[in-house]
């Protein structure tokens, strides 16, 4: 097929830039792909953390074009008439939030003789505002075909388009991150984390929907039970707050926990994730609300089972019992008990064995082949 993408990539810093990137890698293996990226995601005043990062250069696409303005209109159309010249057989677009609406409505009515596929990372923002679904809809009326990674997200999307062709598949694996090989003892050795201890891993942007604070809960709750830490647990916190650090100091500190707990609150380029993945027992999210996360196909292609909530699509992705555990939202009580029972009952091997199972649902392969049963509908 010959197949145009719009998303962002390097320099762009988030993890849809990897997964365009690593789906770019994939389709273009066996199709013709042109990569049109942007000059301009997201204007400063809504996105006020670093948008680019020119050094960390690991999923550099040397063939992409950086064309599209996202909040130019004119961009828009000058975009829109660069892919009809390209002639394609299919058009992705990325959708992540309504910011994008005006954009991608503008192109997507402009294009002729394609058809256009939109693969849904949320089909609504995580943080609701009253424009959000009437700007959704105005533009995804515009597709063809729809990709999801959560039950819930096709039951959003067909609340809009009822009628919509939809597929739902689970977010493939962040499989680049092992770029060291790096073993456990290396990475807490550069973590400064002692080999005997059992580690927890919360990685990413720390927001309130995602749940830190229960975590926190969860290990004050096995702390009240147990003062000494016989089990030796030990909280990594990976990711950005955002100017949220002091109230989840705070939280540290009344839970008593603050010898548990390493907290690394910085941008962490591609380089240096793997050393917490390497360095951790298990990978924890205690989501409040959710679609769907990168972070667990990250810690399955280090064979880390997941703790996660029964939110979102996390339930689609987490086997309770074979690749990790679900517990309920907003409740510590069990969380710690999923701790407990991981250390205490020696899970790690028999849930590895589960991702191992599980390894071809999750793979960059498995997405193509979804695609491309889109392309022969046309």
């Amino acid at each position: 097929m010959k197949i145009v993408m719009v998303g962002p990539v390097y320099p762009f810093t988030s993890g849809l830039s990897y997964y365009v990137a690593l789906l770019y890698k994939q389709l273009s293996k066996s199709h013709d792909v042109t990569l049109l990226s942007y000059t301009m995601q997201y204007p400063r005043l809504m996105y006020k953390r670093p948008q680019r990062d020119y050094e960390d250069d690991t999923l550099k696409i040397d063939e992409a074009r950086y064309v599209l303005n996202s909040a130019n209109p004119v961009s828009c159309v000058k975009t829109a008439k660069l892919i009809n010249s390209l002639k394609p057989d299919l058009v992705i677009f990325q959708w992540l939030h309504p910011y994008f609406a005006p954009c991608y409505t503008i192109i997507t009515k402009k294009l002729k003789n394609t058809k256009i596929l939109f693969m849904c990372h949320n089909v609504f923002p995580h943080e609701r505002f009253p424009m959000d679904r009437a700007l959704t809809k105005m533009t995804l009326k515009n597709g063809d075909y729809f990709t999801v990674h959560a039950n819930s997200d096709a039951d959003d999307l067909k609340s809009i388009l009822p009628d919509a062709s939809i597929k739902v598949t689970v977010h493939p694996a962040y499989n680049f991150f092992k770029i060291k090989n790096m073993t456990r003892s290396e990475a807490r050795a550069t973590l400064k984390l002692n080999d005997n201890e059992n580690v927890l891993l919360f990685f990413g942007l720390v927001r309130p929907y995602k749940g830190l604070k229960h975590l926190l809960g969860a290990l004050g709750i096995i702390k009240k039970e147990d003062p000494e830490n016989r089990r030796r647990l030990h909280l990594l916190v990976a990711g950005d707050f955002g100017g949220s650090r002091p109230e989840y100091d705070e939280m540290i500190k009344s839970y008593g926990i603050t010898d548990m707990i390493t907290v690394d609150d910085e941008h962490l380029p591609i380089n240096e994730v793997e050393k917490y993945f390497a360095a951790c027992n298990m990978v924890v999210l205690p989501y409040e609300d959710a679609t769907q996360s990168g972070v667990i196909q990250v810690a399955y292609s280090f064979d880390r089972p997941v703790l996660a909530t029964r939110v979102g699509g996390l339930p689609d992705v987490v086997i309770d019992g074979e690749t990790g555990y679900l517990t309920e939202p907003q409740r510590p009580d069990l969380i710690a008990d999923a701790v407990k029972d991981f250390f205490d009952n020696d899970r790690a091997a028999s849930y590895a064995a589960g991702i191992e199972r599980e390894r071809y649902k999750y793979s960059w392969e498995k997405m193509e082949s979804i695609i491309m049963e889109f392309g022969a509908d046309k």
